[in-house]
């Protein structure tokens, strides 16, 4: 059986958790609500603090979405009650980034400065000139949005500039050898 799975989730206080037809989930907490659609195959039950999910059988398909189900839920949970963050960091001489409003302006190097715009229950925050926060309850929305600021500027391997993620770790070479 799918050892994750198979953990029930415990609802912390003050989050409430609906499941509607066609495996429709609701999670209600202090930092917002949100619904998804889940695999219909799937068994969910909500008993009293606690949710299980099951499957109907042991087909391989099932047993990665018994997994999937379980670990989205949780996901929400977590959203609602703590949020999600990543952290980004800005390398390179002359490479910054501001804030006005939900506008997030970054100079990257380029001839024009990138503008990108805060998708709705997403927000970035800029920490100094070469730090962005970006939160929201929604894990994959922030994953995205963090995925698409990073992209703007990938890091390069020789000098480590561009944008990297805090956590991440830039394999570095060594630069063309000079003349002997």
């Amino acid at each position: 059986m799918s050892r994750i799975g198979r953990m029930p989730i415990a609802i912390p206080a003050g989050v409430t958790v609906d499941v509607a037809e066609n495996n429709k989930v609701t999670v209600k907490g202090p930092k917002g609500t949100l619904e998804r659609v889940l695999p219909a195959e799937m068994t969910i039950k909500v008993d009293g603090s606690v949710v299980t999910v099951s499957r109907p059988n042991d087909l391989k398909k099932m047993k990665a979405l018994h997994g999937l189900t379980r670990t989205l839920i949780a996901n929400m949970v977590k959203g609602v009650t703590e949020g999600f963050e990543k952290v980004l960091e800005i390398n390179g001489v002359g490479y910054r980034a501001a804030k006005s409003g939900k506008e997030l302006t970054l100079t990257l190097g380029y001839s024009h400065p990138v503008v990108m715009v805060d998708p709705d229950g997403i927000e970035s925050v800029v920490d100094g000139q070469n730090k962005i926060i970006v939160r929201g309850i929604d894990k994959e929305k922030v994953g995205q949005y963090a995925a698409e600021i990073r992209a703007k500027r990938p890091p390069e391997p020789y000098k480590g500039k561009g944008i990297k993620y805090a956590d991440e770790v830039i394999r570095r070479k060594v630069g063309k050898a000079g003349k002997k």
